[in-house]
């Protein structure tokens, strides 16, 4: 199981009150990767609202930094470490636009952008946008093979129910040949479209007793992953017994892929809990975190 990160101070998980991150800014966010980066953290994470309804903020939380902009300043600060978009909601972004911008970043990263997307369920975002709600589903699954289509292409071309295009250029497209994508949801259809459509599965509000018997309903490709966050913010340094537990339970529901979320009371204590957790894997699984 390798290890990533819910990276802090770039949004408020679920409306948690911010407290040493709220004054927070981007050098933070730079130790933090240039931290987790140096340790085998095998990525980083970055979620996207566009606006955020008032009514919704207590649940979701009302912060969310851009991951392109952010990703693109972190890159210049580390050297392995990889960023997933977690998640991009398909419905408001055409997927040459995503292409296009995410290409880049795959260029400025030198290959280490991961594409976590999923079709969305805030209908008021969606009407800010002008983006179609009803047929979400649809539109992403039909985007996801538009995005596999282009993304390693300079001269795109793809015909389909919703997206259709070529005869153009788009320079620079992504690096990687095969860029990573991830599909989030909370539902039993999200896991198929991932199986079906992407790479990976990034659930969220989904328990891992429930992921769990979801996977055993269906045949997993090679090399699928299943990245899943602790229920609970994880306590490596102050709680190391029921850290090690979560991570047994979580490997054995078939987690390839820990998204980690922490206690943490300061920048410094953020980057000890960093540490934490890698000597905590080691101990547990005997492997790199980046890599097992």
């Amino acid at each position: 199981m390798k290890l990533g990160i819910a990276t802090p101070v770039v949004t408020n998980v679920a409306g948690a009150p911010l407290e040493w991150e709220k004054d927070a800014g981007i050098e933070d966010i730079g130790r933090v990767a240039e931290v987790a980066d140096r340790l085998g953290y095998h990525h980083m994470t970055c979620s996207e609202h566009i606006g955020m309804p008032s009514t919704e903020s207590g649940r979701r939380g009302a912060r969310y930094w851009d991951p392109l902009a952010t990703f693109g300043y972190v890159a210049g600060r580390t050297k392995r470490i990889r960023f997933a978009t977690m998640t991009l909601v398909l419905g408001y972004h055409h997927p040459l636009a995503i292409v296009k911008r995410y290409g880049t970043l795959d260029h400025v990263s030198a290959g280490r952008v991961i594409l976590g997307v999923g079709v969305g369920s805030l209908k008021d975002e969606f009407d800010l946008l002008g983006a179609p709600f009803d047929d979400r589903g649809a539109r992403g699954d039909d985007a996801l093979k538009a995005l596999r289509s282009a993304l390693p292409s300079n001269e795109p071309a793809y015909q389909g129910e919703f997206y259709s295009f070529g005869g153009l250029t788009v320079d620079p497209c992504a690096v990687q040949p095969h860029m990573p994508i991830w599909v989030g949801g909370r539902t039993r259809r999200s896991l198929r479209r991932a199986v079906t459509l992407a790479d990976g599965w990034c659930p969220y509000y989904v328990s891992i007793q429930t992921a769990a018997d979801w996977l055993a309903r269906f045949e997993l490709p090679p090399d699928f992953e299943v990245v899943m966050p602790a229920e609970q913010p994880l306590d490596p340094a102050g709680n190391p017994e029921a850290t090690q537990d979560t991570l047994r339970e979580l490997a054995d529901g078939g987690t390839t892929m820990l998204s980690a979320r922490f206690v943490h009371h300061s920048l410094e204590h953020y980057l000890e809990q960093l540490h934490a957790l890698i000597e905590l894997h080691r101990e547990t699984f005997g492997a790199d975190a980046r890599t097992q």
